[in-house]
């Protein structure tokens, strides 16, 4: 009986080490915590990506919604495009300025 018992508890507790074993390496493997924070970084890069995105498209909207309504809009655009002056205007061209390395 004290035989049974014993072989029985070496049994349970082989059990837990193989268990523990398998989850330590599923856990540590390609598809573990790894992966799973590298998913999450890029959800979060994506839904940054996401963000960035919808800004622009509602400036668009706004700035094709004030071309489509204001006459003087429209114009500005024009002439900005097409580098118009009107009589009397003076454009003035400066040189780029050098990018400083930070």
């Amino acid at each position: 009986m004290r035989l049974h018992y014993l072989i029985r508890r070496a049994a349970v507790l082989i059990g837990f080490v193989l268990v523990g074993v398998y989850g330590y390496l599923s856990l540590r493997g390609p598809q573990g915590v790894p992966a799973l924070m590298d998913k999450w970084q890029e959800i979060r890069r994506l839904e940054e990506d996401n963000a960035s995105l919808q800004r622009e498209n509602d400036y668009r909207r706004e700035r094709i919604k004030k071309l489509q309504d204001s006459p003087s809009e429209q114009e500005l655009e024009i002439r900005k495009q097409l580098k118009l002056l009107r009589p009397g205007e003076t454009s003035f061209i400066l040189p780029d300025q050098p990018k400083q390395n930070k």
